[in-house]
């Protein structure tokens, strides 16, 4: 059995995914949520109090804050314990619930489509299982230890709010230089689109194909790099990265 603890936006996100391809069950505190993703998703539902763990693969999707409660209401071992708690080591899961394994796992809000990039860490016995559940929900990188994971949490956790920046910024530029908010909008978003598929090449290739000497691409890029973007955005990552030892 898989067990998913928690029923919030990513809880449901990981709900979606998995709901039909395995025997599901999902446990939370608010009875009328717990209603509500039984009817969406046809999954067993259970209240917290009292939820059996025995010898099941467990998704615990709660605040980080709750991980004491959870504890608390829970019983039984898992036999893999898979944490999506930002900034909860392996060590304060393994004291806080009682399990075979332990894995660490960073989705992102893209979940919520199938397109999530999810970073795993912990006890490589559990991995193959790890990167079979969480690529319900998109791409899965392996790392091979907390700290990478922390890091990974910064890109590819914080990452779309700092690219929801950059596409704000983008639209603003095309509406200050006359296009309507709608006609910059929808560039802004097909061009998100059209780089999804140059992604896979290095960065700097695919800006040497774009740019051309003297021309309007080295021009903006010249302004970028004058307003220090590049080290911004470093910068934003590293501190992102520093808040998750918190």
């Amino acid at each position: 059995m898989t067990a998913v603890i928690g029923t919030g936006s990513m809880a449901e996100s990981i709900i979606r995914g998995l709901a039909g391809k395995r025997e599901l069950a999902v446990a939370g505190r608010d009875k009328r949520r717990l209603a509500e993703l039984a009817e969406r998703y046809g999954v067993r539902t259970a209240k917290i109090d009292g939820f059996g763990i025995e010898g099941a693969d467990v998704i615990l999707a709660v605040k980080p804050h709750a991980l004491a409660d959870v504890a608390k209401r829970v019983r039984g071992r898992a036999a893999t314990l898979h944490s999506v708690l930002a900034g909860t080591p392996l060590a304060a899961l393994r004291e806080a619930l009682s399990a075979e394994r332990y894995i660490r796992a960073m989705p992102n809000i893209a979940a919520a489509h199938g397109a999530s990039v999810t970073a795993l860490t912990g006890d490589e016995a559990a991995r193959e299982r790890a990167e079979e559940l969480f690529g319900a929900i998109g791409e899965t990188l392996w790392l091979d230890s907390e700290a990478k994971l922390d890091a990974a949490t910064a890109i590819a956790g914080s990452g779309p709010a700092f690219l929801a920046l950059v596409a704000e910024a983008l639209a603003d530029g095309g509406v200050a230089c006359g296009l309507s908010r709608d006609e910059a909008a929808a560039l802004t978003a097909g061009l998100f689109r059209s780089y999804a598929a140059l992604a896979d090449e290095p960065p700097a290739k695919v800006k040497d194909r774009v740019m051309s000497p003297a021309g309007t691409t080295a021009a903006g890029y010249g302004a970028l790099e004058e307003r220090g973007v590049r080290g911004a955005f470093i910068e934003a990552v590293k501190r992102a990265f520093e808040r998750t030892k918190r």
